[in-house]
């Protein structure tokens, strides 16, 4: 069979993609833009120091590292659920490749943090912080229908978060389903907890093989799932390949850090390898303050507020003291994971708006938004059974050295590969 033009396939995507064309566009006004660059780079660094100044020094340093997640996603165009769905539906594996290679930089750089803090793993004890989940049927089901969720909300929970700042109405709405989802995940937590993660282990590898064992063991998966997207990519209807860019002449250190500075106003955006890497870097970052990226623990928090104002409060949830990974806590509305969300947000709004992709993008038909809603809330169920979405459970748990996260990897797979088959037959 002859392989399927480019225009074939981005007509498919565009045709089930959740959010498509635009029906209303927000201009910026006619101010300079190195006033709105000035404005937006002060009140980020106001409010990173006003978080600073509180009792806990951690709500500013994630802030900062909130703001460098989302423009890091926004500017990369970084999604796991586009990384999975476009794989599956077009045969384009360029995302998904990149971020495998971001998890193998990350994995180099947690295994340092980890043998620092467990420097022999033979006793059996799990170093505190890295997200070393539970691996049982929930950690499955959980990546199950986050696949799922995340293909017909057209975004994962940070694909969302980001795309908030980025002016699309219909992540708004999932993320409204996220939150819904967060909140009946935290009222049926027990039943999950009590028949199923509670009886199950913690796996971490270097408490079996040792710790440069184990780093090897999940570079060479790493790896092999690389060459596995190479196959089938080379089985699937070619994607055009973008031409390289011009060499570069040579440029000196300052040089360099002034072209890094305007390519995040630049519209041109960084490459999916770029993209993947920084947030390894940032993902680093944040585990040598103790806790690894993730946004689901604050989202599930603020849901279980917004149940208070009703009396249906679900918090703390059963034993999820003694759990790794993106667990809620208790206490107010701010915390690390909520000064992460926000930071994301800002970050990711701040980078599309200097780079004048900030837009309110409609979608082409209202059952979209019913279409993110329903995806939403199965991403928060999901995310709570499994102990957190596609970062605090994949992308802060394969670096980590635990098995759950190549069981949830397993699950997202399986569930984009009926997200896709979902939104095949929808109209």
């Amino acid at each position: 069979m002859p392989p399927r033009g480019s225009g074939d396939n981005v007509g498919r995507l565009a045709k089930l993609s959740p959010v498509t064309t635009l029906s209303a566009t927000l201009r910026r006004p006619g101010i300079p833009a190195s006033a709105v660059r000035a404005a937006l780079w002060i009140a980020a660094v106001i409010i990173g120091w006003a978080l600073l100044d509180r009792e806990s020094f951690a709500f500013g340093v994630y802030w900062f590292i909130g703001i460098a997640f989302g423009v890091i996603l926004q500017r990369s165009r970084l999604c796991f659920a586009g990384a999975f769905r476009d794989l599956i539906l077009l045969g384009d594996g360029r995302l998904l490749r990149a971020i495998l290679l971001g998890l193998a930089v990350a994995t180099v750089g947690f295994a340092t943090l980890e043998a620092r803090l467990v420097p022999d793993p033979s006793f059996g004890v799990n170093p505190n912080g890295p997200h070393i989940q539970p691996v049982g049927i929930a950690t499955l089901v959980g990546g199950v229908a986050f696949g799922v969720g995340m293909v017909l909300a057209g975004g994962c929970v940070s694909g969302s978060l980001w795309r908030m700042g980025e002016g699309y109405l219909a992540s708004w709405v999932a993320m409204a389903g996220i939150l819904v989802g967060l909140e009946l995940a935290n009222h049926t937590w027990a039943w999950w907890y009590d028949h199923d993660i509670r009886r199950r282990s913690a796996l971490w590898l270097p408490a079996e093989i040792g710790f440069v064992p184990s780093v090897a063991v999940v570079l060479a998966a790493l790896g092999i799932a690389y060459l596995a997207v190479l196959w089938w990519e080379s089985r699937s209807p070619r994607m055009p390949e973008l031409p390289p860019p011009p060499a570069l002449p040579p440029m000196t250190v300052r040089e360099h850090l002034e072209r890094a500075w305007q390519s995040i106003a630049s519209p041109q955006g960084w490459s999916y390898r770029t993209g993947a890497i920084a947030l390894a870097v940032v993902s680093i970052v944040a585990l040598a303050y103790q806790v690894p990226l993730g946004v689901t623990g604050g989202l599930s928090l603020w849901a279980d507020n917004v149940a208070g104002w009703f009396g249906q409060t679900a918090l703390p949830l059963k034993g999820s003291d003694l759990l790794a990974g993106c667990t809620p806590g208790s206490g107010g509305w701010m915390t690390v994971r909520g000064a992460t969300v926000l930071g994301l947000v800002m970050g990711a709004f701040g980078a599309s708006w200097l780079s004048g992709e900030f837009r309110l993008r409609w979608p082409r038909t209202p059952s979209r938004f019913a279409q993110a809603a329903i995806g939403g809330v199965l991403m928060g169920y999901a995310s709570v059974i499994a102990i957190g979405c596609t970062i605090g459970a994949f992308f802060s748990s394969i670096p980590s050295l635990a098995v759950a996260g190549w069981v949830y990897g397993g699950g997202l797979l399986l569930g984009a590969a009926v997200g896709v088959a979902m939104i095949k037959r929808l109209p």
